[in-house]
Parts: structure tokens; sequence; C-alpha cells
């Protein structure tokens, strides 16, 4: 392995260093060049492009762009499909009811909103940021944090090839330290920057822990005479049932694509359930296979999503900088909405560094910003919906629709949740139950035109990594997949990675855990499910991954 004590990188010193270029991290850059066109900022994106490892819906509520680019329309934004018909179903095995619009809170409208690729969304954000003079390097991973006693000085970017072993291979580049008076980490869902400094300086100490789920999406070219320019269907219940919460969202967006997304939320206790299988049988469902019979599926990908709402984001704040968007987990559940609330912690981050930089300040806490996160526009979103989640979770659907409705209602109506705020408890790991609990799933064969086995669809999510490098995904303890997590688990991870990863391979009468990193999509999902917390997603060396065109 490289012995860092002994590598010698060239530094760069920068007023702002941004950490992801996703919705919240470019928000970040445009309104501080926006505030103060001479302090220098650079986003850091470890996809090899701005928008290559975005994968979202995704419905955007345009309240983040409007505060933060008033006239986007007028400067060719990609929101170009306004939501014209809000659908929800709950699905039986052979047929659906619609749950009427009427009932429904008014937070759960979709109206005013836009059917988006924020792939293409962010981009265009890249675009503003650069006009303002906003440095981004692409292809640039953040693999470590620069350490200043408790206070985060920068980051290690750019480090490449890497042997096999960790050690320094004959085109090795040791990368930068860029070193930034705040450093942002907007990394999107269960990063690995953010991850250790949650860690090491206890910031969820007091809140509830994070809650996750696993959204996969498919984009599909349907007939023309079944598209429908900006429809919105969300759906519940099959095929998950009982075995695990979540929902499908089904986005008619624009040239005949349609946006096929399935989410399990990550609590499930079955450790034989098969989220990727669930998305799949999902299509065979009448209402799903009508509309894509005669299409073709053109891309894949999938991603973690953070679900614990207010009562789990940590202290966001911490000497030398903050956590943004999905990094600290902003999603709207049941709107299942993230991206303008990341877009608007940019904006609020930037305004406290901003007036901090003014003072002379730097390297200290910007409690400002917790502040304005915790009494401005996101907290006003995410309390109304605080308990959805968690009652989702313990009493089950029905229940959730019931008590949750009336919980947003009352919330939406007095400011007040008459529920109080209803606690988490476990982790999703924590949730996993044992092998010997639950009865297997018979899942069906993929049938190769609407569903597909998990090695096809990987292939349309575009991923690449160089095979040389050292595994990105890294076991605390190597034995443990084969002797705990087998034996106890039937090792869920050969079913919760939607990209087919992890495998346990019979040899000789012995079982073997093999990790194919090359085929990983960055869903997180790994970091998150595995009951042991044994396996630790870290970054592979820059503009390796997935290369979503339009996700």
């Amino acid at each position: 392995m490289t012995d860092e004590t002994q590598i010698e990188r060239e530094s760069m010193e920068y007023d702002v260093v941004i950490v992801g270029g996703g919705p919240s991290g470019l928000s970040a850059a445009i309104r501080l060049k926006q505030i103060d066109p001479e302090l220098q900022v650079v986003v850091l994106e470890k996809g090899s492009e701005i928008g290559a490892h975005i994968l979202s819906g995704a419905v955007l509520d345009p309240a983040g762009l409007n505060r933060l680019i008033p006239d986007w329309k007028e400067k060719g934004a990609p929101l170009n499909t306004e939501v014209v018909d809000d659908n929800f179903f709950v699905l039986g095995e052979a047929g659906q009811v619609r749950v009427p619009n009427w009932p429904m809170p008014p937070l759960m409208n979709n109206h005013g909103n836009y059917v988006v690729s924020m792939g293409n969304v962010c981009r265009w954000l890249a675009e503003q940021a650069e006009e303002l003079g906003v440095e981004i390097f692409p292809g640039m991973a953040a693999s470590q944090i620069v350490w200043d006693g408790n206070r985060v000085k920068g980051v290690v970017a750019g480090e490449m090839g890497l042997n096999a072993d960790g050690t320094p291979g004959a085109m090795y580049e040791p990368g930068m330290e860029l070193h930034g008076k705040y450093v942002f980490i907007a990394e999107g869902v269960r990063g690995s920057l953010a991850k250790e400094i949650i860690e090491k300086l206890n910031l969820s100490d007091g809140h509830e822990p994070q809650k996750f789920g696993l959204g996969m999406k498919e984009i599909w070219e349907v007939q023309p005479e079944k598209f429908q320019k900006g429809r919105v269907v969300h759906t519940m219940g099959w095929p998950l049932g009982k075995n695990a919460g979540g929902g499908s969202f089904i986005y008619h967006f624009e040239d005949n694509q349609v946006l096929v997304g399935f989410v399990v939320h990550l609590n499930y206790a079955n450790p034989h359930l098969y989220p990727y299988a669930e998305f799949q049988r999902f299509k065979h469902h009448p209402m799903v296979a009508e509309l894509l019979e005669g299409g073709k599926r053109v891309a894949y990908g999938a991603r973690a999503i953070s679900e614990g709402g207010l009562q789990s984001i940590p202290e966001l704040s911490f000497d030398g900088g903050v956590l943004l968007g999905c990094s600290a987990g902003m999603v709207n559940v049941p709107r299942i909405k993230g991206n303008h609330n990341a877009m608007i912690s940019g904006i609020e981050a930037a305004e406290a560094a901003a007036a901090a930089l003014k003072e002379g300040r730097e390297g200290d806490r910007l409690t400002a910003y917790d502040e304005a996160v915790r009494k401005g526009d996101i907290a006003k979103d995410l309390k109304k919906v605080r308990n959805v989640k968690p009652i989702w979770s313990k009493l089950g659907l029905w229940p959730s629709l019931m008590l949750g409705g009336i919980d947003m209602w009352v919330s939406n109506l007095t400011g007040w949740n008459p529920l109080g705020t209803w606690k988490h408890g476990k982790t999703d790991a924590q949730a996993t139950g044992k092998a010997k609990d639950f009865q297997p799933i018979d899942y069906p064969k993929p049938d190769g035109k609407l569903s597909f086995d998990r090695l096809t669809n990987v292939a349309f999510s575009f991923t690449n990594h160089e095979e040389s490098q050292p595994a990105h995904l890294k076991l605390k303890d190597p034995s443990i997949p084969i002797k705990v997590n087998l034996p106890e688990y039937a090792e869920p991870a050969q079913r919760y990675c939607p990209a087919g990863v992890y495998e346990v391979i019979e040899e000789g009468g012995e079982a073997r855990f093999q990790i194919n990193f090359q085929n990983c999509v960055h869903c997180k999902t790994c970091d998150i499910k595995d009951p042991s917390q044994n396996i630790n997603w870290t970054t592979p060396q820059g503009g390796d991954g997935p290369n979503y065109p339009n996700m």
C-alpha cells in the first residue's frame, strides 16, 4: 500500500473548495460568485463530466432554481416538460386502484413542477458557474480529507495510477491537496468523505440515524401513441407488499422517453429480498407492461436515496466546512423530491461563507448555515412530512397513508405536527433479519423484453472502471462475508446490490466471496445495508464509474 506520509503533493489555495458537481455543489458555487466575483471557488467532480454520476427521478420543484437564477427560462435551463397530469395508484398483482388527488395534502401537488434530467440540469448549472469564473475539474475524485486537528483544511483529489495492491504504478499521479478557507462537502448520499467527517466529529449525536432507500431507474423510448408529455404516475403496493416499503415512479419526459423508476426502502427485514428483481417484476404489472410493450430500454442506473428526513439531519457545520444536500439528507420522502432542498442548501451555505469571508474569518464553523437550514425553507418543507417515513416503517403502508396524511394535513394548515416527532430507531443495516426466520422469495426469470438480468442492464449504465487499480469496495474483515453473513443472513450482498458486484462462488466445495468492482454504479447500497457493516465504499480513481447520458 502507498505510504501517505512519504507522498509529496502540490497544494492549491482557494476561498471555497466544493466536493461534488451536483445540484447543491453547483448552486453553492454560483451563489458565491454572484455575491463576490473575486472569490476563488473550485468544484471537484469524480465523474468523467458534470452529470455523469447524477441519477434522480426527477420531478423538479423549481423553488431552488427560482431563488438562484430567477431568469432561468430566458437563459435556456433544460426544464421543458411541465407536469400536466398527476396520478397515484395502489397496485395489486392484476390491477390497480387510483387514489384521488383531492384528499392529498397540497404539498403533494406537482402543479408548477417539471419532469427533468437532473444530469442535464447540472450540466447547464455548470455552464452558468463557469461563466461566473468558477473552476470546475471533472474526473477529479476527492479521496481524502486534509485534516488540521479537527478542522477540515482541504481534500486530496486526482490521485491516479495505483496498482491493484495499492502501490504506485508506472503512471502514478499523486494528486493535489486543495485547501480552502471553507470546504463544502456535496458528494450526495452516503459520500465517503461525509461519512468520515460525520463519524470523526460525532455530527449525528443527538439526531436519529439516517435512513435510506435504493432507487433504480430505466429510461424507455415508448411508442408515440402511448407517450403523454408531462404525465406523472406514482404507485405503491405490488410487488413489494409487506416485504418492504417503497414504490415506483413513471414520468413522461420528452421525445417519447419515459423515466421508469422503483424505490425499495432499505430497512427491509427479509435478507432474501432482491430489490432489483422486484423492480423487474414491477414492469410486468398490466398497467406498466401496456405502456412499455413495443418500446425499448435505453439507459439504466441506481442510487441510494436519503429518507431519514428532518430528524436525521446531522449537525451541518464543522470547523472548516459544511455538509450540503444529500450528504446531509434533505429529501422530502412522500414528495420523492430533494433537488430543490439541495439547491437551497447550497445557496444558504454560500451566503454564510461569503459573509464570514467578508469579515476576515476562515476555518471556523458556519453556524449561520445550520440556523438557515433548520429555520428556513428546508425545515418548513421537511417538518410537514417528518412522520411519514417512521410511521410507514413501523405500521405499514395503509396506516402511513392515513395517519401520515392526517399529520401532513394538520401541519400544512397549522404548522403543528399532531403526532409529534416519531423516531426511526434502528439503522437499515440493523433492521436486517436472520435468514432462518424468513422464507426465500421465488423471483421470475427476466424475459429480455420488459425485464432484464442485472449484468445486461449494467451495460446500459455505461459503467467503466480501470481494472488495474485497487478495488474501491473495501472489506474491513475479508472473512466476514463467508463466516458470518453467509450462514446468518444468506449473504444479502448477492441480492441488494443492483449491479451484480458481489457474488458467492463455490470452488472445490468451498464458498468464496467475489467483488466485481468494475460493475459498480456508485449507488452506495452495500455501505448502507451490509448487516455486519463490513463494506466501506471509497472513491475509485477519477472519471471511473457510470457515465449516465441524461439521467
